[in-house]
């Protein structure tokens, strides 16, 4: 496979790299069965399976249609019962189901086999060079931080944290009960950007800690680890922070859409979609999961004014109507932030541009205007305002790449032994 080939932006968003570890390892076949315990859990859990009494044959059937009810996300709908239970199969749950489980399945094979490679190595070259230690230290953290938002997340989601996703996407449980699709949605955008960090992750680290295939010998850089010192667990916290925020920041344009219907909305309220939660949300995510080419767009997008102040002003927009807030006219079309909720909460409704927060005083509130408006919208700010800045705190987390002399590659460091086997390859001096 050439370089060309494995950094594309398609390999990238289907993951190329965590499907051939699992392949190269041999681990399909535990890929499989982590995605079906996943998915018959999940099934147990939203009630799609359930076992019972049922008296009666056993009967299958096809519901087309929603009849009355609103939920038409549900159908067609299949529905077979036996005398030991039911399986219900909603079309848009099933979906999700299937795509969650393949989700979770790849993402939990693949923390095993980097940990179980990880430990090995360390075992049969204590004292390898100092980048061995430093990728040892750091993707242990990496993938707990994965793992908690492939599986935890998504079960959470599922079952008792329909409170907690209400609360950050800014909307109620019943809601959120009712209006199901979104966290079927929901859960399918967690596992992919939970994938795609790790898939991030090997890309970078497979050729050092010899789980990729390697690009070859006339390489002309080696690849330098960033040290873990204080200023590496402040740039982790804040990607860690822009990621969390981002993906449910960008959901909850989504949950407005349950309360307030797209095609009827204002086109201030499409303005406040678009440029509150889409524009300042993708950007979080970008900057978390790709620090260095985010730098070098905006680099290069400086260098032409009639480009970078276009797209630096919409930034500086939507980050200032955030974090301080919109006038009268604008607040009350729904094209609000942190100041005029506050100017409801002290001076009262219709006030200087007051607009009602989506809950009452309450630490979830308190959480709101903190993560989201403060975080997020001040990030956006310091983009536009001064990026190179904005973004230095992320470099402190990304290795850098340092020039071999042409004709001298990189010294090898011990050989990686088979995640499945254990046994290291033998290496000729």
């Amino acid at each position: 496979m050439t370089g060309p080939q494995r950094d594309s932006a398609l390999s990238l968003l289907t993951f190329r790299e965590v499907r051939g570890f699992i392949r190269r390892s041999h681990c399909i076949a535990m890929t499989v069965f982590f995605g079906l315990l996943y998915g018959l859990g999940s099934m147990v859990l939203g009630g799609m399976l359930v076992f019972t009494q049922v008296p009666g044959p056993s009967s299958a059937s096809l519901i087309w249609s929603a009849g009355s009810s609103a939920q038409t996300w549900n159908y067609p709908a299949f529905v077979f019962t036996a005398p030991w239970g039911y399986v219900v199969l909603p079309f848009l749950a099933t979906i999700v189901t299937i795509l969650v489980s393949a989700g979770v399945a790849m993402g939990t094979s693949v923390a095993i086999l980097l940990t179980v490679t990880l430990l090995r190595r360390r075992r049969l070259a204590p004292s390898g060079p100092t980048s061995l230690g430093t990728a040892a230290g750091l993707t242990p953290a990496m993938l707990a931080l994965l793992t908690l938002g492939a599986c935890c997340g998504t079960t959470a989601a599922a079952t008792a944290g329909i409170g907690v996703v209400a609360q950050i996407t800014g909307t109620s449980a019943d809601n959120l009960l009712f209006n199901n699709w979104f966290l079927g949605l929901f859960q399918v955008a967690v596992v992919w950007i939970a994938l795609l960090a790790q898939e991030l992750l090997l890309r970078v680290y497979g050729d050092l800690i010899g789980v990729r295939p390697t690009v070859g010998p006339d390489a002309t850089a080696a690849f330098r680890p960033p040290r873990f010192d204080r200023r590496f667990a402040v740039g982790a916290l804040v990607r860690a922070a822009l990621l969390v925020g981002g993906v449910t920041w960008a959901l909850a344009m989504l949950v407005a859409w349950t309360t307030s219907p797209p095609g009827s909305a204002s086109p201030t309220v499409w303005a406040s979609w678009l440029l509150q939660y889409e524009l300042v949300g993708f950007l979080a995510i970008l900057a978390a999961l790709f620090p260095e080419a985010l730098g070098r767009a905006l680099a290069r997008l400086s260098g032409s004014r009639l480009a970078a102040y276009p797209v630096r002003g919409l930034l500086l927009l939507a980050g200032l109507s955030l974090a301080v807030g919109t006038p009268a006219p604008l607040a009350g079309a729904g094209f609000e932030g942190l100041g005029n909720e506050i100017v409801f909460l002290t001076a009262g409704a219709g006030a200087w541009g007051a607009a009602a927060p989506v809950f009452g005083m309450s630490a979830a509130l308190l959480l709101r205007w903190l993560f989201d408006y403060v975080f997020l919208g001040g990030f956006a700010i310091a983009v536009a305002l001064v990026p190179d800045r904005a973004l230095a705190p992320l470099g402190w987390t990304v290795g850098t790449f340092a020039a071999v002399p042409a004709g001298r590659p990189a010294a090898p460091g011990p050989p990686a032994p088979d995640p499945v086997a254990g046994v290291a390859p033998s290496s000729s001096r």
